[in-house]
């Protein structure tokens, strides 16, 4: 198969993704798409492990008191120390050696020997006679090339870069990427809305990457508490995607539990009797066939039995099960969840809200996600709510700007705007604002037959008033239109003496 062309994206959304999307396509035809993961997120894991222990390994040599292989001067700072088999410039030196497989392999043994939560999580793949040595020579001398030493620590690095990739493949193929990652703007809106905090429980039912958890250890170190001081739950469905999730957490020093291998969160709730402060989640989609006609009876079903068609109701009801008496909830969903009246779904919607466990509603907009168009709707579910009997609704569909063609993102200006609406609303001092926000009482949804889309409640935003007379403006615009249709004409003989120049005549 051919390679296909890089294609270029706006550098406020991608850096190093750009060439790691190169080091994709020098896989491409090699070996199947599916095994990229493996390949890249052993690779991004260790390249980016080793940039940031050499930056702290320069810094401790120029002191000159002998640390620079004191494991505890790198964890003091949450970097990680890389034992000598597995830093980056041994790979470098035999990545056209034909035994650069098992080298690569044997670093992450070393890995894995030295830190006892990467056990089992590592690639050790690169030994495997079908993947040809030059191909992966080629693709580490890009890693190499690669500069990750600024990589904001804020990033949920394997994530993103993969889901870029694989959404890259996606494109070309017209097959659908992967889902686990959740685009960082909706990750940083969700946590600035919820605000965790030091000394809490932070959990996601299906982690993916582990996002979520980046950002609320990332706000509360911007909020001057202690990055340390939180406690971290998550589980996740897919095997490769929970190792993603173990290396993100390594890579960033986050204790969390994940448990000792991947489990399906309905069938087996690795935190069955937790509670939990914060839940952030940003489930599958409309999931069908999740196994509802085993769980019938299940506890968690306080609002009633989800249908077995889609499980987006079943994620609901399992986070409210699992929340704290003043706990919080920020999850992302599909649009159709919202009003779906489907098979007791919007019976079920009805006793949530009537439960007054809806704090809010926001619309959000297109092209957010790499690999999923749909719009989504983030919901704040929340017990002991500040505003009791009311819910506030959010559109803003309209916010954000496009950083290329495809995808869409906000600006923190866009992500505080929200967070403050919802502070507003909070402390009782918000005001409504035609076409963007609404604060609306239960009775009043009930009145919507308890459908929850935002735009039924914050109306269509007041355009200003155009004080031209009617006459003036037909006026104006027949001129300009006139002055456009005299330039067509003079451009349309223009293209014709051009063409006639060349030996063309237009009949």
């Amino acid at each position: 198969m051919a390679k296909a062309k890089s294609t270029k994206s706006s550098s406020a959304t991608l850096g190093f993704e750009q060439q790691i999307w190169e080091a994709a396509c020098e896989l491409w035809g090699h070996i199947p798409a599916a095994d990229y993961r493996k390949i890249f997120t052993g690779l991004i894991f260790l390249k980016y492990i080793s940039a940031a222990f050499d930056k702290k390994y320069t810094e401790l040599v120029e002191e000159g008191e002998g640390f620079e292989n004191d494991p505890d001067e790198y964890e003091a700072e949450n970097i990680f120390f890389v034992p000598e088999d597995s830093r980056w410039s041994k790979i470098a030196a035999a990545a056209h050696t034909p035994e650069i497989g098992t080298i690569l392999d044997q670093a992450m043994i070393a890995l894995e020997k030295d830190n006892r939560n990467l056990k089992g999580v590592l690639p050790k793949n690169y030994a495997n006679p079908d993947l040809d040595k030059r191909v992966l020579g080629n693709v580490i001398d890009i890693f190499t090339n690669m500069d990750m030493s600024d990589t904001e620590a804020s990033k949920d690095l394997l994530g993103r870069t993969y889901e870029y990739c694989i959404a890259q493949f996606a494109s070309y193929e017209g097959v659908k990427g992967g889902e686990f990652y959740t685009p960082a703007s909706v990750v940083k809106t969700i946590v600035s809305i919820l605000k965790p905090s030091e000394g809490k429980r932070v959990y996601d039912p299906c982690c993916g990457s582990g996002g979520m958890f980046v950002q609320s250890v990332k706000f509360i170190q911007e909020h001057a508490g202690n990055r340390n001081n939180i406690s971290v739950f998550g589980q996740e469905a897919n095997a490769d995607t929970w190792k993603m999730a173990k290396m993100n957490m390594a890579i960033r020093g986050i204790d969390a539990n994940f448990g000792e291998h991947q489990e399906d969160t309905f069938f087996h709730d690795l935190h069955a009797t937790q509670k939990f402060d914060f839940i952030m989640a940003n489930p599958p989609f409309n999931l069908s066939n999740w196994g509802q006609d085993k769980l019938t009876n299940d506890p968690r079903w306080v609002y009633g039995l989800p249908p077995s068609g889609n499980a987006n109701y079943a994620w609901i009801q399992h986070m409210i099960y699992h929340l704290a008496p003043n706990g919080k909830i920020g999850l992302v969903l599909a649009n159709g969840a919202l009003s779906t009246q489907t098979s007791g779904e919007g019976e079920i919607r009805k006793k949530i809200i009537e439960a007054d466990l809806i704090e809010g509603i926001v619309a959000m907009p297109t092209q957010l996600f790499y690999s999923v168009t749909i719009p989504v709707t983030l919901w704040f579910i929340s017990r002991n709510k500040k505003q009791p009997g009311k819910t506030l609704f959010i559109d803003a569909r309209n916010m954000g700007h496009m950083v290329d063609r495809k995808h869409r993102d906000f600006t923190d200006e866009d992500i505080n705007r929200l967070a403050d609406t919802f502070t507003a609303f909070q402390n009782g001092t918000l005001e409504d604002v035609k076409g963007f926000c609404a604060t609306v009482k239960t009775q009043d949804i009930a009145k919507q037959d308890y459908i929850l889309t935002p735009g039924r409640y914050v109306g269509i935003e007041e355009k200003a008033e155009d004080d031209e007379p009617f006459d003036e403006k037909m006026k104006r615009l027949t001129s300009e239109l006139g002055q456009m249709f005299t330039k067509s004409h003079e451009l349309e003989e223009q293209i014709k003496k051009n063409l006639e120049g060349i030996g063309w005549k237009i009949n």
